[in-house]
């Protein structure tokens, strides 16, 4: 039970209500008026407590020990076996001589209430380029700037989060990442925005690290972002021989692999440190992608480091791993 902060008759309030009459004498009148209660609740209180000691104090469940009335389980069955054959509400109340009212509760506690729940599930779409380069993913997570640590290491909230909301502090900065689908070997670099500009450059930056891992990239897929829809973009692309895919909107699974990516850089990165200054925490980025890249094992490729994906020989091993 959630009790008023300075509720008298809590369990406690009312122990020491019940100790004053059994165990000090008071009459239950003088204990009602002392504890601001009636002489009704006095008694039934020390009557319980006399029965069960300190535990019959407690609240009890509202619910009743039986209810003749209820619905029959075999009308519930009923009731679940007709609406998965898509009957509406009211024509199983009338089939079944029910009110709407109850049929109703029924379909609303084994969440059918809604017609949507007798869909079938949609199965889950995996899929996975054969090469690396086939197709990288790219996505844009906003991160705040920091000039001291922040509250998710201190819990106050009252600094820099609270400024940056009134158009003040430090702003913003934005990380644009890059993900490979077949070798999931990431790249990623913090900007000054999430515009176009700033969208293109990334780009480039990207393909000339994969270029250096002897990647060459064939797609990009983007959502639907404003800087990935310019024109500025749209014509390096096709500068470049890339072919330009968008996600559907409002479906950001289909970039699955680049948000999987943004979560676990939070993760592992960005929250992992209590960070000075914004940056500390960009001049660690580096070194957390090459661990991510080289050394962490990946679930979704067997537990296989991403760099792996490549088939290096030693001497280009020798070569890149710098």
């Amino acid at each position: 039970m959630d009790s008023h902060k300075n509720a008298r008759l809590t369990p406690k309030g009312r122990e020491e209500m019940v100790r004053v009459v059994v165990e000090g004498g008071l009459s239950k009148a003088a204990a009602a008026r002392q504890f601001n209660t009636t002489a009704k609740t006095v008694t039934k209180w020390v009557d319980r407590f006399r029965k069960d000691g300190a535990e019959g104090l407690r609240d009890r469940s509202s619910r009743p020990h039986s209810s003749p009335n209820q619905t029959p389980l075999a009308a519930r069955a009923t009731v679940e076996a007709l609406r998965r054959q898509r009957h509406t509400g009211k024509q199983i109340a009338s089939e079944l001589g029910l009110s709407a009212a109850t049929v109703s509760r029924i379909l609303q506690r084994l969440g059918l209430n809604k017609i949507k729940a007798l869909e079938p599930a949609e199965p889950v779409r995996r899929y996975e380029r054969e090469r690396p380069g086939e197709m990288i993913h790219l996505d844009i997570k906003k991160l705040g700037r920091i000039d001291g640590v922040g509250h998710r290491i201190t819990g106050d909230r009252r600094g820099q989060s609270n400024l940056r909301a009134r158009g003040k502090g430090p702003g913003w900065e934005f990380v644009h990442v890059a993900i490979d689908d077949a070798s999931r070997i990431a790249f990623a670099k913090v900007m000054n925005s999430e515009r176009r500009r700033s969208a293109t450059a990334f780009l480039k930056a990207a393909l000339a690290y994969y270029e250096s891992l002897g990647i060459r990239v064939e797609r990009v897929m983007t959502d639907n972002g404003s800087c990935y829809k310019s024109f500025a973009f749209r014509r390096l692309c096709k500068r470049l021989g890339l072919k330009h895919v968008r996600t559907r909107p409002y479906t950001p699974k289909t970039n699955g692999k680049a948000e999987r990516f943004i979560k676990t850089s939070l993760h592992e990165w960005a929250y992992a440190k209590a960070y000075q200054h914004s940056r500390q925490r960009t001049e660690d980025l580096p070194i957390w992608l090459h661990r991510y890249n080289w050394h962490r094992p990946h679930a979704g490729i067997g537990d296989k480091t991403p760099i792996s994906k490549l088939g290096l020989t030693g001497n280009n091993v020798l070569r890149l791993h710098i």
